[in-house]
């Protein structure tokens, strides 16, 4: 009898498991979330503004359903959109991420890169996640060139270790950006310097949110800052969260919206629409884009 009962705990336990995975690999990661928050960011006389955040797209070539759902934000008729890298997961990915961001492109935007942009996603062990030191693995190499130009093309800034002013509903935005951090791409020191003391709006992206990087964006004063890579953690616990961040960020902030501490800035963590191919999966932590209400504070 108790072998029968182990055998029953065995077999119930390998059918919630296989349950378990096929709806974090077929439901949950096709589960596209609008988020929306409220920032308070701006003057107290100020009319609000409305930015798009998207990250992490990691676009494959036959992703349409994801292509429709990114088009289709488009409705929301945003003053900015803002995307903070790793758009592709193939070399083939570019006609899908345009047409993804086709009807976006005619508004105000601006960008920066993450690793998977540069290089296609590697095979790795998931429990590798775990160590912090761990060894970056490059992949095939991504027509990154093609995509910039599309983008800037378009109008949208490249932020990539740069800096300069937008505008969008009707004011001008100081905005900077690094190239990504998480592959030491990064060159604050090109870019930084404190935000004019004119200025009513001021953000700043990076596609890894390290916090060595924010800490001196937030100490220039740019008040918005707008990250992704953390994918929200990907597999979450319910009532538990994330268990990494693939970066330096506490488990606490892998998505969401944060105040940065010591600082009046405000830290937006995109959990990101894609997944690493490899791992198409997500659990308690539905793929999403953001609508960030920019309102006096």
């Amino acid at each position: 009898m108790r072998k029968r009962t182990l055998f029953r705990l065995a077999a119930g336990t390998a059918a919630a498991g296989a349950a378990t995975l096929a709806y974090a690999s077929l439901v949950e990661r096709n589960l596209f979330t609008l988020r929306r928050y409220d920032v308070p960011v701006l003057p107290t006389d100020a009319e609000p503004l409305r930015v798009l955040h998207l990250s992490d797209l990691h676009m494959m070539p036959n992703q349409r359903r994801k292509q429709d759902w990114v088009a289709s934000l488009a409705a929301l008729d945003p003053d900015l959109v803002v995307v903070t890298g790793d758009n592709m997961a193939d070399p083939e990915a570019v006609p899908g991420v345009l047409r993804a961001l086709q009807p976006l492109l005619d508004l105000p935007g601006a960008f920066v890169f993450g690793s998977n942009d540069y290089t296609g996603p590697v095979l790795k062990n998931p429990f590798s996640y775990f160590l912090p030191d761990r060894e970056y693995t490059d992949g095939v190499s991504l027509p990154y060139e093609e995509l910039r130009g599309i983008l800037t093309g378009a109008g949208w800034a490249d932020l990539n270790n740069a800096r300069t002013t937008l505008k969008a509903g009707g004011r001008a935005i100081e905005v900077v950006g690094v190239d990504d951090p998480h592959i030491e791409r990064d060159d604050y020191d090109a870019v930084a310097g404190p935000v004019g003391a004119e200025v009513a709006l001021s953000i700043a992206l990076a596609h890894s949110p390290e916090p060595a990087v924010l800490d001196r964006m937030a100490a220039d004063g740019f008040g918005l800052l707008l990250a992704g890579h953390t994918h929200g953690g990907q597999v979450c616990v319910p009532g538990y969260g994330a268990l990494v961040t693939n970066c330096g960020l506490p488990r606490s902030m892998a998505r969401g919206l944060h105040r940065w501490p010591g600082s009046d800035s405000w830290l937006h963590v995109s959990a990101g629409l894609g997944t690493h191919p490899t791992a198409p999966v997500r659990f308690a932590c539905p793929p999403e884009a953001s609508i960030l209400t920019l309102i006096p504070r």
